[in-house]
């Protein structure tokens, strides 16, 4: 059987170029901004891996071994929020072309956002709660056990469109349009039928794009309309930001509620325009789209504040895995990162 060389769309984008040597073995993986190379390296918990590159070829950091020819593991990235944007689901996307039958994940960090990359490229029965319990404590031991979940190989069609790309498999699934990602039907940046769209408050802001049945623009990329609310860079009061932080220490997993109910209490927290972004972190400190407030405030301080924290949970905890490494092995941050 002749190896898989290249993954390339129907424009002619190239996304993954693969070299192999005579003998079956992977000499490099190949994606937008990044290389997997042979593995030759020892890491203290993930033992051989494979070290991965930028394309000036400095480590970004380091991926577990897997016989690219035939995997039989879905493979644990140390650092994937080192990875250049996309990269991560690249890389699993691969995975899925090459595997033979269907994998399981033997790696200390089952999180949610690999949870959901994985589901763009293959299928299980899995829930994202069953797969990411007990998390927190396989990263303190670095566990390496098989978790009993079949991920069945369901690879998608990647496809570069103006300032971005689509993926589909049962129909248009996922969007990438300036780096934001739209998904089917939820979140503040989603895909409602055949368009792209920001909501906030459960109706929709902005139009930003739509899509034919096979993926191709028929309208768009637009550009996304100012925030003209008066909050735009008013900050929150002290009890604001104290109140939101229990709703996002009650949100986040227990072993990271302390930290997050410290950096959401330290704040500060503004009102700002964001894009298709309902929150993020800034050198300031926490910022939150004003369209929110513009859209909940008539149903009161308690709905705003609850929309406040499931905006910024997400956020929270990246900030909490940055800062202190607690999902990361020994040297790395992180860990609960993936693209």
């Amino acid at each position: 059987m002749q190896p898989l060389e290249s993954v390339t769309d129907r424009t002619g984008h190239r996304w993954a170029e693969l070299t192999w040597a005579d003998g079956g073995e992977l000499i490099a993986l190949r994606v937008p901004g990044a290389t997997i190379h042979r593995a030759t390296l020892e890491h203290p918990i993930l033992g051989l891996v494979a070290p991965i590159t930028d394309d000036r070829g400095d480590q970004l950091t380091v991926i577990s071994a897997v016989n690219w020819a035939r995997p039989t593991e879905i493979p644990a990235i140390a650092e994937p929020g080192r990875l250049p944007a996309g990269a991560g689901g690249v890389i699993i996307d691969v995975l899925a072309r090459l595997a033979p039958t269907s994998l399981r994940y033997a790696g200390p960090w089952p999180t949610s956002a690999l949870y959901q990359t994985l589901l763009r490229s293959f299928r299980t029965t899995a829930s994202e709660a069953e797969f990411t319990a007990g998390g927190i404590e396989r990263a303190l031991r670095g566990a390496r056990d098989e978790l009993p979940f079949d991920f069945v190989p369901a690879p998608h069609e990647r496809i570069a469109i103006a300032r971005g790309h689509v993926e589909l498999r049962d129909g248009l699934e996922r969007a990438v349009i300036d780096g934001v990602a739209y998904g089917r039907d939820h979140g503040v940046a989603r895909l409602v039928g055949d368009r792209a769209e920001v909501w906030f408050g459960d109706a929709p802001w902005a139009h930003v794009a739509s899509f034919a049945p096979d993926g191709s623009l028929i309208a768009g990329p637009h550009a996304l309309p100012a925030c003209t609310s008066d909050a735009v860079g008013k900050t929150f009061p002290p009890a604001l930001c104290e109140a939101i932080a229990e709703l996002v220490a009650d949100a986040v997993p227990a072993p990271l509620a302390d930290a997050a109910r410290a950096i959401v209490t330290r704040g500060p927290i503004a009102w700002a325009d964001l894009g298709a972004r309902a929150a993020c972190r800034t050198s300031a400190g926490l910022a939150v789209h004003a369209a929110l407030w513009e859209r909940l405030a008539p149903a009161g301080l308690g709905r705003v504040a609850l929309a406040i924290a499931e905006a910024l949970t997400p956020v929270v905890t990246l900030a909490v895995v940055a800062d202190v490494g607690v999902m990361s092995p020994p040297g790395t941050v992180d860990a609960m990162v993936t693209t």
